[in-house]
């Protein structure tokens, strides 16, 4: 069953991209989406007899990958909680996106090549999330690179998506030569990059006593003990993640990634790509725990993005940018979870969001299909009436991203039971920096109740801005679009309410059973249900605060966002250019990479290399042969001429010769 789910997606894609123009566009479509469907049922089979079970991890091995020296790698499925979770998520996002993309993608003429794109990004993930060992791991990490580069680039003839598909390879690039330092780092540490031996050896390898010990690894000139070495590796790890989830600094790509087409951002924003990072955190939990500074850097950073995402999705205009900044936000929650020690509360948020993050992106590409492709909320409104379908969906969405719940009841959405254990955990977290992550984490739920519900009242409410032409043609979106849409919305309301007790509740152990580190006692899980009660209130309060806000400047005064903006220019510029982070890369780094580019092709390719190699050589010799083709004049006189010459010059020699 377990290489029935991870290996199906690859057969689709295999199928669909070497017979696409055999099968035609709907084989390509209903082919690779009825495997991902089988994949998702099997997933969902999996979910309930293995974490709902009694079943204890186990591996399922496949062939033998690499042995050299040392080392000796397997490749092999791992099942365990943590992997069944990765794999319901993945699979059922992505068949819901399947999908979906078969009415979203209908006038689109590459359709073969778009759904190959989609079950080789859902394998890759795949490979990824039941890796058994970090070189399986990488294989994954790297392939959903790959495809997101290609999907993200999907519509090649635009210069914009092909910039935004080379941004964000460029920018992971970044974080993946750290997380392969780090799989580096973690070989000469454990001796082994396999799970199994990595989180045994790391239950030991500290000195019992906390002395510092031996160097035992040389990092940039520098002889680490074991404390030193481990904090180095897990920041190398840590800096793979940032880059694939989106952290500040290596964020950047994120928001350009919405130049591909909707449903890809769906998918890389719930399912994959952007969950990669927080996933292998996760696994990697037993070495995070031996280090107390990369937790506090983890927590740090995670903490940081959630509020920087936050500000600047108040200000964006694009409907799809602001669910991206959103995107950033919420994993930066997630990372806060990880970096408190709270890692179920990370998943669980990971799980959670893939349902409501999938359908705010898809009801955005559904308001995107009924209003001939605008983006620009500003040229929305009105919309509410016309799509109503739509709209209740993207309420849902709107109401588990924000995490609209009664405190200390069972009456929420899926986002108040995930985003709320996670504030009151870093309330209790015993982290350095706790307690600027929770004060900041409110601070975020504030922003993102603000901007999510501006952009319900700017794209529904009001009167229409759009032109009447638009308007007239606005129209709902057919089933093959809108049912993906209900069955993401059930999952907003219900999973929160279904799985807290698993995830983060009393069935905790039963239902984790010890795929993820966890403290003696389960010591923060324990702690987070008893914090105080304006704690519990913080997140409700924050919701309610940015919903009120929202309201009087979008409904009851719509022009106050405009005045606020015009007496407040250096903040909202601040804040619409995103912090300045591009400018800054560009000026950085961008633009003297260019310069020294240019200069390296004009002088030291073209002037030097060309000039003095190929390029020079071969002008003299047609200077050469221009000089000589001139005396081959084809003149009779000027043959004789020159042969009287050269008898001249025979016998002048001969004389000379016989003289001496």
């Amino acid at each position: 069953m377990y290489q029935a789910i991870v290996f199906l997606p690859l057969a689709g894609f295999l199928i669909a991209g070497l017979f696409g123009r055999s099968i035609g566009a709907k084989g390509a479509e209903y082919i690779t989406s009825g495997l991902l469907v089988i994949a998702a049922i099997l997933s969902w089979i999996a979910f309930f007899t293995f974490a709902l079970g009694d079943g204890e991890a186990f591996t399922v091995p496949l062939l033998r990958f690499i042995s050299s020296g040392a080392l000796d790698v397997d490749w092999a499925l791992r099942i365990d909680t943590l992997t069944v979770v990765m794999l319901v998520v993945v699979n059922t996002v992505s068949s819901l996106v399947h999908i979906y993309s078969i009415g979203y993608m209908h006038h689109d003429p590459h359709r073969p090549r778009f759904f190959a794109y989609l079950s080789l990004f859902t394998f890759a993930m795949l490979a990824l999330v039941t890796a058994d060992n970090l070189v399986q791991m990488f294989f994954g990490w790297e392939g959903v690179g790959l495809a997101s580069y290609l999907l993200i680039g999907f519509w090649y003839k635009k210069p914009s998506a092909n910039a935004a598909a080379i941004k964000a390879f460029i920018v992971n690039r970044v974080g993946d030569f750290g997380f392969a330092l780090g799989i580096f780092g973690v070989f000469v540490l454990f001796g082994s990059i396999n799970f199994d031996t990595i989180f045994a050896n790391a239950a030991t390898f500290l000195p019992a006593d906390g002395g510092a010990g031996e160097p035992v690894l040389n990092f940039l000139g520098y002889a680490l003990t074991n404390q030193a070495a481990l904090t180095v590796v897990c920041l190398l790890l840590f800096l793979g993640a940032m880059g694939k989830s989106a952290q500040v600094p290596l964020h950047t790509w994120l928001p350009d990634a919405m130049e591909g087409p909707t449903p890809v951002s769906a998918l890389i924003h719930a399912a994959t790509m952007v969950t990669a990072g927080v996933f292998m955190v996760a696994r990697l939990s037993p070495i995070f725990e031996l280090s107390s500074t990369a937790l506090v850097v983890v927590t740090a950073v995670g903490a940081f993005t959630a509020f920087f995402a936050a500000t600047v999705g108040l200000v964006q205009n694009d409907i799809k940018r602001v669910i991206a900044y959103s995107t950033c936000s919420q994993l930066g929650y997630m990372f806060v979870a990880l970096g408190t020690g709270f890692y179920s509360a990370a998943i669980f948020h990971l799980f959670t969001h893939a349902f409501f993050k999938a359908l705010l992106f898809l009801g955005a590409g559904s308001v995107i299909h009924a209003v001939s492709d605008e983006q620009d909320m500003r040229k929305m409104g009105g919309l509410r009436r016309l799509i109503p379908q739509t709209y209740w969906m993207m309420i849902i969405g709107t109401l588990a991203l924000t995490g609209v719940g009664i405190p200390g009841t069972i009456i929420g959405t899926a986002g108040f039971f995930s985003k709320d254990a996670i504030i009151e955990g870093s309330f209790v977290a015993h982290n350095a920096v706790a307690p600027i992550a929770f004060t900041l984490l409110v601070v975020a739920a504030i922003f993102t109740s603000f901007y999510s519900w501006r952009l319900i009242f700017l794209t529904f409410h009001g009167k229409p801005r759009a032109s009447a032409d638009v308007m007239h043609h606005v129209h709902e979106s057919p089933m093959v679009m809108l049912v993906p849409l209900f069955l993401l919305a059930a999952g907003a309301v219900f999973a929160g309410i279904i799985f807290e007790g698993y995830f983060v509740g009393h069935e905790y152990d039963h239902f984790w059973k010890g795929a993820l580190f966890t403290l003696p006692g389960n010591e923060i899980v324990e702690e987070f249900h008893h914090v105080p009660l304006w704690v519990k209130l913080s997140p409700f309060v924050a919701m309610l605060l940015g919903l009120l806000v929202a309201w009087q400047f979008y409904i009851r005064s719509p022009e106050s966002p405009k005045e606020l903006a015009r007496r407040q220019r250096v903040l909202y510029a601040f804040l619409l250019n995103k912090w300045y982070f591009d400018e800054i890369y560009d000026f950085l780094f961008v633009n003297p990479a260019k310069r020294l580019g240019t200069f390296l092709w004009k002088k030291g390719d073209g002037w030097l290399i060309d000039g003095f190699g190929p390029d020079g050589i071969s002008a003299r010799v047609i200077d050469v042969t221009n000089r000589v083709v001139k005396m081959q004049t084809g003149y009779l006189y000027h043959y004789a001429f020159a042969m009287l010459i050269g008898i001249a010059a025979l016998v002048t020699w001969m004389m000379l010769g016989s003289s001496f």
